[in-house]
């Protein structure tokens, strides 16, 4: 069963929308989240953690047809990390927890990969141009609230944001190229993701909670918004997963 959960096929989907909001926080507060052999991705000693809500479709095996794939949102939780592969330093994401409001899909994404899913109920109201997005457990407790206004290029900076401009935050937008899920052993199946299409506007939020912002190692430290980001119709490829060991060795 260990051989499945590395992503053993490529698989395609559609992104119809996709909204990524950045948290920052002080390096040594994010560090007992990483393991060893990654490195946390830093900008002016801050690291990163972003939560991606994704609306997707027809999520299936490479060369199946579409009609056979899976719809559904994901919450997802990433932080920002390097990983050395044979001379290179790739950067990517550590997965550390995914939200879906489809069983199947937790199922399917817990059998083959190593994204942490979990169901949850997803509740979605739109006001004029802004959209609020909860997720709920089964016992009623909220996991999730974000409410966020429509793209646009005019929309500044948060107030505290670490970045000097929309430059280098898109840098911290995500998704990047591959993805990090340590094993036992200290190795990493690292999956690459190809993606076409992908254009980030900012985008302003207003207001939200983030349930894992009050769990160790997280509660009671400083959470700063840093950027949010909207892309749309985006085409996605994921490549079958490969272990990698620190260092290069496999």
């Amino acid at each position: 069963m260990a051989s499945l959960s590395r992503h053993p096929f490529p698989v395609v989907a559609h992104f119809d929308r996709v909204i990524a909001v950045s948290f920052a926080f002080a390096e040594d507060v994010l560090r007992p989240l990483v393991p060893p052999g990654l490195e946390i991705d830093t900008y002016n000693g801050f690291g990163f953690l972003t939560v991606a809500m994704v609306w997707t479709r027809n999520l299936r095996p490479a060369g199946f047809p579409a009609f056979l794939g899976q719809d559904f949102f994901l919450a997802g939780y990433r932080m920002f990390t390097r990983l050395g592969d044979d001379g290179r330093r790739l950067r990517g994401l550590r997965i550390l927890r995914s939200e879906t409001d489809k069983r199947r899909m937790k199922w399917i994404g817990n059998l083959l990969t190593g994204y942490r899913y979990r169901h949850v109920r997803v509740k979605i109201e739109t006001h004029d141009d802004d959209t609020r997005v909860q997720t709920f457990l089964a016992d009623g407790s909220c996991t999730l609230d974000i409410t966020f206004g429509a793209p646009s290029e005019s929309v500044t900076l948060p107030e505290q944001s670490p970045f000097g401009d929309w430059a280098d935050a898109r840098r911290f937008a995500g998704p990047m190229p591959f993805t990090f899920s340590p094993e036992d052993d200290g190795s990493f199946v690292v999956i690459e993701g190809s993606r076409q299409n992908w254009t980030p506007q900012p985008v302003s939020v207003k207001q939200w909670q983030v349930a894992l912002f009050h769990e160790k190692p997280l509660c009671g430290t400083n959470s700063i918004l840093a950027n949010a980001f909207a892309v749309r119709n985006v085409p996605y490829r994921w490549a079958k997963g490969r272990i990698v060991r620190p260092g290069g060795a496999r």
